[in-house]
């Protein structure tokens, strides 16, 4: 006949386990709502930074069209474009090296420049400016200077 000790421990952790069990169920059914939650509230809080963004940039050009234009011209923004930069230097016959060197950047720069992988900061599009308003005998006496 069993020792009734060793019944009643058998019983007792028969019980626990069982207590156990439904309690791990209901935490990991909460578990399981409460990453759903989450995850819903990160893609809302994606949604509203893009909109955010969206708005804020409107609000930059709207700011910017409203503001009257001054005398000197000097704080004109400029435009960027990559076709165009990439035409004005095949019409001049200059390799990207050449190109970069008279902009005050590499000659790479300018590959991603006109591949529209990269875009020139403030500085260098002023630069650029300056490079487009220059004639061909300008140019190429600045390269010639180099």
């Amino acid at each position: 006949m069993p020792d009734i000790t060793s019944i009643l421990k058998a019983e007792i952790s028969r019980v626990a386990r069982k207590e156990v069990r439904a309690e791990i169920e209901t935490l990991k059914k909460a578990s399981t709502s409460h990453r759903s939650a989450i995850a819903d509230l990160r893609r809302q809080i994606s949604a509203l930074e893009k909109e955010l963004r969206r708005v804020s940039k409107g609000t930059t050009r709207q700011a910017a069209a409203a503001t009257p234009d001054d005398a000197d011209g000097s704080d004109t923004k400029r435009r960027f474009s990559a076709t165009r930069l990439a035409g004005h230097r095949a019409k001049l016959g200059l390799s990207a090296a050449s190109y970069g060197a008279l902009v005050g950047v590499s000659g790479q720069t300018i590959y991603h420049w006109e591949q529209g992988k990269a875009r020139p900061r403030a500085a260098q599009l002023e630069s650029l400016a300056t490079v487009r308003s220059l004639g061909a005998r300008d140019i190429a006496e600045r390269l010639a200077a180099q």
